[in-house]
């Protein structure tokens, strides 16, 4: 089933502020943040360049290196993966979509050839003006801009043949060219399970207060959890379940912090009327 995602601002409640304006959560998602960011960029290369990947060796290497659990190395990984996954799948829609330009430029390169073809090839006859046989491109002048419907098109064709050549040229570059992955800074990511205590071991949320699981090499500095009310994603159909996997984003936006929940959402009840109280028509016509 898809899923969706709530997103909002971050809440700082008075109660939870320091003196330098900013909750405890903050201050943590900015620390985090880094760590994220390097450990994500290390394993969006390592996505990129290996193509036998191995995600328990890989989350080992992640823990012990940037000293974090694994909950928040999982949460690295899907991030990272997704970003790969994303760049590869609009390598290949770019590809598609110049092919099909290409495609479209040859089509009209031929049409237009043959057009100015045939137009010669009537013009060369002797009393074509006696000519039964119509002719789909006559001679024309515009005086305006004292220019010929065919040094008009002629202009075009030249123009065509050089958009087809630079389409070749992007498609071959593109297809050998390396993948690049942006991993933007400012962002932390937690994986949830269905299986898991409020759907995520590492952020316990129960509609009003979350709990994070701070890292390792952050518990000297922030404890062994840090907590902040956050309050609850206030939606006219809100479908947000109590039970069930929810992965949590934080992201920084236009300097403010925003969170994001993303859950599978619970399904809608079925409600059917009878017949006989009759029906409505909606009419779908774009006027």
């Amino acid at each position: 089933m898809a899923t969706i995602t709530y997103c909002k601002g971050l809440p700082t409640p008075a109660s939870e502020l320091n003196p330098l304006g900013k909750t405890q959560l903050e201050m943590f998602l900015g620390e985090y943040s880094s760590i994220f960011h390097q450990a994500a960029s290390e394993t969006a290369n390592h996505l990129l360049w290996d193509n036998e990947f191995n995600k328990s060796q890989w989350n080992r290497y992640l823990q012990q290196t940037y000293g974090i659990n694994k909950r928040h190395a999982n949460g690295v990984i899907a991030f990272s993966q997704g970003a790969v996954d994303a760049a590869s799948s609009n390598r290949q829609r770019h590809i598609k979509v110049l092919t099909a330009k290409a495609k479209s430029c040859g089509e009209w390169l031929k049409k237009a050839t043959r057009k100015l073809k045939n137009a010669r090839k009537f013009y060369r006859r002797k009393n074509w003006q006696n000519s039964k046989t119509g002719l789909m491109f006559p001679l024309s002048v515009s005086i305006q801009y004292r220019n010929t419907n065919w040094q008009n098109l002629r202009f075009q064709l030249h123009h065509k043949k050089r958009k087809l050549n630079h389409y070749q040229l992007q498609i071959k570059y593109l297809k050998a060219a390396p993948i690049r992955v942006t991993i933007p800074k400012g962002q932390a990511y937690v994986v949830g399970a269905a299986a898991e205590t409020c759907g995520n071991q590492s952020c316990q949320w129960d509609g009003q207060t979350i709990k994070i699981r701070v890292p390792y090499c952050l518990e000297d500095k922030f404890g062994k959890y840090v907590s902040s009310e956050i309050g609850d994603f206030h939606r006219n159909v809100n479908r947000l379940p109590s039970e069930g996997a929810k992965t949590w984003h934080f992201y920084r936006k236009e300097g403010k912090w925003c969170v994001a929940v993303q859950f599978t959402p619970a399904p809608v009840k079925q409600i059917s009327r009878p017949i006989q109280r009759g029906c409505i028509g909606i009419d779908l016509n774009p006027g």
